[in-house]
């Protein structure tokens, strides 16, 4: 079941004297393909949920309207859009069982859709069998650990076969193990039932081992969709570059001039951009070590991380207060040196203008 958005805008009204309405999902148009897991990607307060809960119809749109293959669901309430929701806290009922908790949305079927009992335990154990909890069903939501409270959640929102999916952030309640775990359960369900999902996260990682499509979000505006890779080779603005990368992207004050790219005195690059000021930012695989490179840092520490290692350094024209340079652990670091310096890959280095923060070529 495709998704269309057309033109969605929330706003919540104004509280208190002399402030404005607030617009918490702006103009936001995607189409978001049969079949496809999409991760709605910001920080807290992007709008991400705001949309979630727009397509699942337990908020109104101010303008705009949703589409579910070529129906308009717009107006329709919740229970009539066929949607399956997974909340982050699970929302499971205490005092019913596993087997309960699953077949409870089965349990509101009326007429020709309505299920004998039998029918409905059924359908309740193929789906425990497919989020693989199905020796769990006489247990209570409190002899669970959280990993498996998860999986009765989300066979409570797939035992009606929805023809929508909606995670809202639910791997936050989980430790990092299982975090990484069940996203990759996730990905195994979703591609099996071939379910339409829209996967809510302010995690970066989360959202990028596990989408089709992404789609970066700020203050309730679309600041980019791709798919992951994509998105993180050939970020559109600063922003973008910025939120997506562990560690992060080292941004720097540049200057383009006479043809040259410059990170202080240091001419990284030739350009045929215009002269002026630039942001330059460099991934953290971009650095290579080099005794004669273009760019120097002060040397702080290094970090082994097995594989890899962490060059931990300085750079007065970095905005942040550390780099973070990954390189291969077959480098050696001459630690006896206060200085170290890189040749950079020209693939992972974007520059931004100054004002707009927009991406140019170089």
């Amino acid at each position: 079941m495709k998704v269309v958005l057309k033109n969605l805008t929330k706003k919540f009204p104004a509280r208190g004297k002399g402030s404005g309405d607030v617009i918490a999902v702006n103009n936001f148009s995607f189409e978001i393909p049969d079949k496809s897991l999409v991760g709605l990607l910001g920080p807290s307060g992007c709008g991400k949920s705001t949309t979630l809960n727009l397509i699942s119809g337990l908020l109104r749109p101010t303008e705009g309207n949703i589409l579910f293959g070529e129906d308009d669901v717009t107006s329709l309430p919740p229970e009539k859009r066929g949607v399956g929701l997974v909340f982050q806290n699970y929302a499971l009922y205490p005092h019913l069982t596993v087997m309960q908790n699953i077949i409870f949305p089965l349990q509101n079927l009326k007429g020709k859709n309505k299920l004998s009992k039998a029918e409905m335990e059924m359908k309740a154990y193929e789906i425990a069998k497919l989020v693989q909890i199905e020796s769990l069903m006489e247990r209570k939501p409190n002899e669970l650990s959280g990993g498996q409270q998860q999986r009765v959640a989300i066979a409570r929102a797939l035992v009606k076969m929805p023809r929508v999916l909606l995670l809202d952030e639910p791997l936050s309640n989980l430790d990092a193990r299982l975090r990484l775990q069940t996203r990759e359960e996730i990905k195994r369900i979703q591609q099996e039932t071939g379910i339409t999902t829209i996967f809510v996260t302010h995690d970066q990682e989360e959202a990028m081992s596990i989408s089709d499509l992404i789609v970066v979000m700020k203050d309730g505006i679309v600041q980019q969709i791709g798919k992951p890779q994509e998105v993180y080779d050939e970020p559109k603005n600063l922003f973008v570059a910025k939120f997506l990368g562990t560690p992060p992207i080292s941004v720097f004050d540049g200057y383009i001039n006479s043809g040259r790219l410059f990170i202080g005195d240091e001419a990284i690059f030739d350009t045929d951009s215009k002269d002026g000021e630039v942001y330059i930012a460099v991934r953290p695989e971009g650095f290579v070590l080099s005794e004669k490179g273009v760019l120097s840092c002060k040397l702080k520490a290094v970090e082994v991380m097995g594989r890899d290692i962490s060059v931990v350094c300085t750079n007065e024209k970095c905005t942040a207060n550390a780099i973070r340079a990954i390189i291969s652990a077959e480098n050696r670091v001459d630690t006896s040196s206060d200085t170290v310096r890189f040749d950079l890959k020209k693939n992972k280095v974007f520059v931004f203008d100054k004002n707009t923060e927009e991406r140019i070529a170089f």
